[in-house]
């Protein structure tokens, strides 16, 4: 289970699957909870699912796409759920464009990011060399401050980028929750794997 904004959408879509969530809810700071019919529940870091899932830790999990397609685990990838929609954008100052400048003066465009494997990918696919700058906070203090000439970052609404004078230039990737699933659990326990997934598949029409 991801902690943070898929958290909520994540157990509401469990409970109308015909899970039991009412540990899961109460469940505070606790990230291991054992609910009254044998599901045990793991709440940690969005980034981290997949590591727990791919190494056994958990059978199933819930996670972003974005995550999915910056970390590349060894899951299946199951089911989308329909729900955390966002999109992966390349954006730079309002203004000129500074990308094409960039790769003819420098041989590169200088990009800041939290996703350096989405991003450099994105660029490559096009045929630019993108030099990737990763940071970890506030991703959009990158270009008004000079540390690069855009950004790739996630945007569900794009405020966050107009309120720092960003705007979007391409896009990346859209993103939304799936479920995955550890590949040897999807194979020894498939019948309570693909019954989870026609619940779900039910649940999020």
């Amino acid at each position: 289970m991801p902690l943070g904004a898929l958290h909520d959408d994540s157990v509401d879509v469990l409970e109308s699957a015909g899970l039991d969530v009412a540990e899961l809810r109460r469940a505070g700071r606790r990230l291991v909870v054992r609910s009254p019919d044998g599901t045990t529940f793991i709440t940690t870091r969005p980034s981290d699912v997949p590591t727990y899932v791919e190494a056994g830790a958990a059978d199933v999990g819930i996670v972003g796409k974005d995550v999915l397609r910056e970390r590349t685990p060894d899951v299946y990838e199951l089911l989308d759920l329909g729900f955390g929609g966002c999109r992966m954008v390349y954006a730079t100052r309002a203004g000129d464009d500074p990308t094409r400048a960039a790769i003819e003066r420098l041989g590169a465009v200088r990009v800041a990011t939290k996703y350096p494997v989405c991003a450099a990918a994105h660029f490559a696919a096009t045929g630019r060399q993108a030099e990737v700058v990763r940071v970890s906070g506030s991703v959009e203090l990158a270009p008004l401050v000079g540390l690069a000439h855009g950004i790739v970052d996630l945007t569900a609404t794009g405020s966050t980028l107009r309120a720092n004078g960003l705007v979007e230039r391409e896009e990346v990737l859209r993103s939304s929750a799936r479920l995955i699933a550890n590949r040897a659990s999807h194979k020894l326990r498939a019948e309570q794997v693909e019954s989870l997934v026609s619940r779900l598949e039910e649940a999020s029409r």
